[in-house]
């Protein structure tokens, strides 16, 4: 409570740097501002951790390890360390997403000059780019969670969530940012106004993209930091309900647990999968709507006519998909434990839960990286910052080139991956986990956890 509330102050006061100490004067200062209060927000926070520490805890204390169910003494400055830690890699994370979103560095105008040679080349670079951005984060991670298990347990592994989360108002901010200028440049566009505007709109929205990968590189580290300490609060909940040893413990070479992982590792595939399609088959739909309108009333593309489109049809296909298309998701995410701990027992969802944790983390970084490449490497071309000439939206004729047009062909694939599967990705990592957690008695009750199958 103590650092979630220093937390929400200390990004109250970063706040003015960008309102009073730092304005924004110029397009060029937008990204600077922005990554100089998420900079000045972690040195805060790391600072704000030490202090509260000394303050609110004692010299040592003791938690329980998970494993061995032993004593760890953990000091004040110990516990402190976990959360600067925390801090400290949500801020590489949300650089290292910055350098391979942002089209002021190399990665996305290396996929801008990829749309030289067709949509699918693109296509091809964006991936790619998204995979290679995953590769630090993963480290990252990996290195916090070690770190905090070795100072403090699943206490320590949960205030490094703790502290990556300190700067939660700023992230949220930030994230927030983008939608908001995305959506003015869209008003600007249909309003007529001065094209000035839209350049200006056009500006902000892609510092915008920016900060909503930042902002979902936040979201996707802590979740995974939260699922870690959350499977570690199931293991440590059957050890302590179950006089069995081998329910306290997670032997990866156990077949159950193995098979486990396997299948765990494909839940975020699968997830994918689904929450995809039904992006393409909700656009399918609107562009029949539209095309129906069209054809019954072909007015509407006379721009001189006082013909107006039916826009409920439309909201009414995108806010019914929206509900509709999620069921089979969310009951992948809510069944999948369940079904393994009722058939399998336990076993099966010590493996379930990592091989997903592993796999969501990766993949939710890397599309939502791709989808914001993508879509900065559309306004890269569309706002002409490059000094090659073929990379321009029109040609000397007005018309669009075949550069832009691969460039959108990126953006139009990137939008479901960083606008709806890489950030409901966080949901299947936390929302599982959490599950596994409430129902522990549940499946430790068949057969003392071995399922319904009882498997030995």
């Amino acid at each position: 409570l103590a650092l979630s509330t220093a937390g929400a102050l200390i990004c109250l006061i970063a706040s003015f740097l960008a309102t009073h100490i730092k304005p924004v004067k110029n397009n060029n200062d937008v990204e600077p501002v922005l990554k100089l209060q998420l900079i000045s927000t972690t040195i805060l926070a790391t600072i704000g951790s030490f202090i509260i520490a000394a303050l609110t805890l004692p010299s040592s204390f003791t938690v329980i390890t998970c494993a061995t169910q032993s004593k760890l003494t953990v000091t004040w400055y110990g516990a402190a360390i976990c959360v600067a830690g925390g801090c400290i890699v949500g801020l590489l994370i949300g650089l290292v997403t910055e350098f391979y979103t942002s089209h002021s560095f190399e990665p996305v105008r290396e996929c801008a000059r990829s749309c030289k040679q067709g949509a699918a080349v693109n296509v091809i670079y964006g991936l790619a780019l998204g995979y290679k951005s995953a590769i630090i984060p993963v480290f990252a991670l990996a290195f916090i969670a070690y770190l905090s298990l070795r100072i403090a347990d699943l206490y320590g592994v949960s205030l490094a969530a703790v502290g990556m989360l300190m700067t939660l108002a700023t992230g949220l901010t930030i994230d927030g940012y983008g939608p908001v200028t995305d959506n003015a440049g869209g008003i600007a566009e249909m309003a007529h106004l001065p094209q000035i505007v839209r350049d200006r709109t056009d500006c902000l929205d892609a510092a915008g993209n920016t900060t909503a990968a930042i902002g979902k590189g936040y979201c996707i580290g802590s979740a995974a930091l939260v699922s870690l300490a959350l499977y570690g609060a199931f293991v440590t909940r059957l050890s302590a309900s179950s006089s069995s040893e081998l329910l306290g413990h997670v032997d990866l070479l156990d077949p159950l647990v193995l098979a486990g992982l396997l299948i765990g590792a494909n839940l975020p595939l699968w997830f994918s999968a689904l929450t995809m399609k039904s992006v393409g088959t909700a656009a399918a739909e609107m562009v029949t709507e539209v095309e129906r309108q069209f054809k019954s009333d072909p007015t509407l593309l006379d721009p001189n006519s006082d013909s107006v489109p039916d826009y409920d049809a439309c909201i009414r296909i995108s806010t019914v998909a929206s509900l509709r298309e999620m069921i089979a998701p969310a009951a992948l995410v809510m069944l999948s434990p369940l079904i393994a701990g009722t058939l399998f027992g336990v076993k099966a969802v010590f493996g379930l839960l990592p091989g997903a944790l592993v796999c969501a983390v990766q993949l939710a970084v890397s599309m939502s990286n791709s989808g914001g490449a993508w879509d900065n490497c559309k306004k890269y071309i569309a706002a002409g910052l490059d000094a090659d000439t073929e990379l321009r939206k029109k040609d000397a004729q007005g018309r669009s080139t075949p550069v832009h047009d691969a460039a959108v062909t990126g953006d139009t694939i990137g939008d479901p991956f960083k606008d709806t599967s890489g950030p409901a990705l966080n949901i299947l990592m936390k929302l599982s986990a959490i599950l596994s957690l409430v129902f522990a008695p549940y499946f430790l009750a068949i057969n003392s956890g071995r399922g319904l199958f009882n498997i030995h």
